[in-house]
């Protein structure tokens, strides 16, 4: 067990390596827990690295075949991979203050020149490394690093040959396995149908809902609408019955679960961390409070020769957070929703007259 003190934010975080629990106390005042959420952490306790500069899948075509509209743009877009040198300048930061690593980026993180190396290198410095791949690429020697270093590896949904074939190659070999479905207007009566008949492939840990965003090759009209009743069955299906898998979804989601659910604990909804708990790291060494906004670069604060902390502490991650601290300030759920994504506003699923996203005029150069 890992045990984190931040005397700034005033609370405690523990973690555990080996099953992946954590657990944070409330703001502590006094030597006593108030109950109080803390509002951030003082140093990103996970970190989403896109390790993966360009996808040989996304440039095939793979992902628009299948129905999935990469919001990192992967047909088009090409940088090199982040090299293994600047990959353990990072954790080399980050140990002992980082429980984990979500790897990605611009392609299949299984196909990176270095996996292995990259595996190593952070279970040799205490951080537990997970990521989300195609599968396409998977072979026996992918998938038993997987079991060996990985904390979970997820799936993303693309609905073929391999998808089924890289779900039993990982549960085959006992890997705590998950799968990443993408939430849209293309995908809604899909996922309606599979949860009413309980069809995903069995032995799934979990089935983890992705909303849709209009980022790179998302298209807008994929967007789910609050007042549309697909979406309304969508989520009282979620909220009424039983799976034989776990549940989980995206911080994006959120808004909608306070609205459209009553069965589900709220102490489970995991309101947007970005910026505050977590951030995003591209494979050119440019750092963000979320990976959502990879194509704008808002937010965006080069650590090519600087810092993780420079980075956390800078005027752009303030501005981001200025969303959470200030958006539907009259709302008596702004403390669990905190305003929905601040990156695309469209897809915050809520109709409160409460409502009122906050909107930053600052713009950044480095």
């Amino acid at each position: 067990m890992i045990k984190k003190v931040d005397k700034k934010n005033k609370f405690v975080s523990v973690f555990n390596p080996n099953t992946g629990f954590y657990m944070r106390s409330g703001v502590i005042e006094n030597g006593k827990d108030t109950g109080k959420d803390p509002f951030m952490t003082s140093f990103p306790e996970l970190l989403d690295i896109g390790v993966m500069g360009h996808c040989v899948h996304g440039a095939s075509g793979l992902c628009i075949k299948s129905g999935v509209q990469c919001y990192q743009n992967g047909l088009k877009t090409k940088y090199p991979n982040m090299s293994f040198e600047n990959f353990k300048r990072i954790v080399d930061e980050c140990k002992g203050k980082t429980f984990q690593f979500a790897l990605g980026g611009r392609g299949d993180v299984d196909q990176h020149e270095d996996f292995e190396k990259i595996l190593r290198y952070c279970r040799e410095n205490g951080i537990v490394p997970n990521f989300t791949s195609s599968g396409l690429g998977f072979t026996d020697e992918i998938v038993a690093l997987c079991k060996e270093l990985c904390g979970a590896v997820a799936i993303s949904w693309y609905r073929q040959e391999h998808t089924y074939k890289a779900i039993q190659m990982l549960l085959d070999a006992g890997v705590k396995t998950n799968i990443h479905y993408v939430l849209g207007n293309n995908s809604i009566d899909e996922a309606i149908e599979r949860l009413r008949n309980n069809d995903f492939p069995k032995g799934v840990n979990a089935i983890i809902f992705l909303l849709h965003k209009p980022v790179g090759l998302g298209q807008e009209n994929n967007v789910l609408n609050f007042d549309d009743e697909k979406v309304k069955e969508f989520f009282h299906i979620i909220d009424t019955c039983q799976f034989d898998f776990k549940i989980g979804f995206d911080s994006c989601t959120v808004p909608a679960l306070i609205n459209m659910t009553s069965n589900i604990n709220e102490d489970s909804f995991d309101t947007c961390e970005g910026g505050r708990w977590s951030a995003y790291i591209t494979s050119d060494m440019k750092m963000l409070p979320c990976s959502f906004d990879n194509q704008d670069m808002r937010w965006a604060y080069d650590i090519s020769n600087d810092t993780v902390q420079n980075a956390w502490d800078s005027k752009q991650f303030e501005d981001f957070r200025d969303h959470f601290r200030n958006s539907c300030s009259g709302c008596n759920r702004q403390c669990e929703c905190r305003g929905g994504c601040p990156i695309r506003r469209q897809i915050v699923l809520c109709n409160r007259e409460e409502k009122n996203l906050y909107e930053s005029t600052q713009r950044f150069c480095d």
